[in-house]
């Protein structure tokens, strides 16, 4: 089972073998989005003050250190990903129309809707600028393969909303489009980084996806708890048409079919607050939650399954067990 650390422990040790090369990273990664004209500095500097974790290009050089070092090309790699994740999530608020992002107001909310789709181009430009500098046609490949994936996930997911299908398969074909991609990309390109041939890079893949699963299952259960450090209300997915593992879960094992009139609302947009505040009680006295907790900690043998095979360097294999604990365990 899990190590019993604080958040911060955690982070500390997945930083501690890449210590020197994370800061390399933040460095060319604040270097990429910089601009001269005041507008654009502007957005970028509300962008980079919100960076986060860097769990994703962290990953990537963890990745490249198992198979052998940090190199210029994963550090542009990292940077490449990191700033087509970004561009996709200011695209993402468009489309969503969301006035929030990490709870600080969204680029789209504080400028419109058109500032924010060109600022989403010239990041993804940018990624582009960044991963050419690999000067490793598979890496672009990669990346390029990821940017479609996203694309992919975010249409599947607009088209599920207004489908009456309720099924656990199609949220694992959404959030493995998505999330999973994500974190499957960062091993897989983290590792030809360093030289690894695709034909080895495998394990390595499957390790990243079960990564993302794992980790959008966590975000999908923070929607049935207000918390204000999550920067949204309590049902937020369900108010945008979503409906996630634990309520499909509750909705499968009981076949109430008061809740599943409800959760048809849902993916018809027509559902209100009270209905929300219902389903979410209903999932939580049904044992949604609770599977939702299972599945991930069936997945967490699974990647520590790769950890134990793949990982000789006891640093790393300490950083990437802290890594996997800090994914279910995070409260953000």
């Amino acid at each position: 089972m899990y190590q019993i650390y604080g958040m911060m422990d955690y982070l500390s040790i997945i930083k501690e073998p890449i210590t020197a090369e994370l800061e390399q990273f933040v460095s060319l990664f604040n270097a990429s989005l910089t601009h001269e004209d005041k507008l654009q500095e502007e957005i970028f500097s509300r962008i980079r003050s919100r960076a986060g974790k860097r769990m994703r290009p962290m990953l990537i050089m963890l990745m490249a250190r198992n198979y052998g070092c940090v190199t210029q090309a994963t550090l542009h790699a990292a940077v490449g990903l990191e700033l087509l994740h970004t561009a996709s999530l200011v695209h993402d608020d468009v489309v969503d129309e969301s006035r929030e992002r990490r709870g600080q107001a969204s680029v789209n909310a504080v400028y419109d809707n058109k500032v924010a789709v060109l600022v989403g181009d010239y990041i993804l430009s940018t990624a582009l600028l960044h991963v050419s500098m690999t000067h490793n046609e598979l890496i672009v490949r990669y990346l390029a393969e990821l940017g479609r994936t996203l694309s992919d996930g975010e249409i599947l997911q607009l088209t599920s909303i207004g489908d009456s299908e309720i099924s656990e398969e199609t949220y694992y074909q959404i959030i493995s489009r998505k999330t999973a991609a994500l974190f499957e990309a960062c091993c897989a390109i983290g590792a030809i980084s360093a030289g690894v041939p695709e034909s080895r890079v495998g394990e390595a893949k499957r390790f990243g996806k079960t990564l993302g699963v794992i980790f959008q299952i966590r975000d999908d259960i923070f929607d049935y708890y207000d918390s204000p450090e999550i920067g949204k209300p309590t049902g937020n997915d369900m108010a945008e048409g979503k409906l996630t593992l634990p309520v499909i879960y509750a909705l499968r094992s009981t076949g109430d079919e008061g809740m599943l009139a409800l959760a048809r609302k849902v993916k018809q947009g027509t559902v209100t607050a009270d209905e929300i505040a219902r389903l979410v009680a209903f999932t939580k006295a049904n044992g949604g939650i609770d599977y939702a907790e299972r599945r991930m900690q069936e997945m967490h043998a699974e990647a520590m399954a790769f950890i134990d095979k793949e990982v000789a360097d006891p640093a790393l294999k300490r950083s990437l067990a802290a890594y996997l604990d800090f994914v279910i365990k995070r409260s953000k």
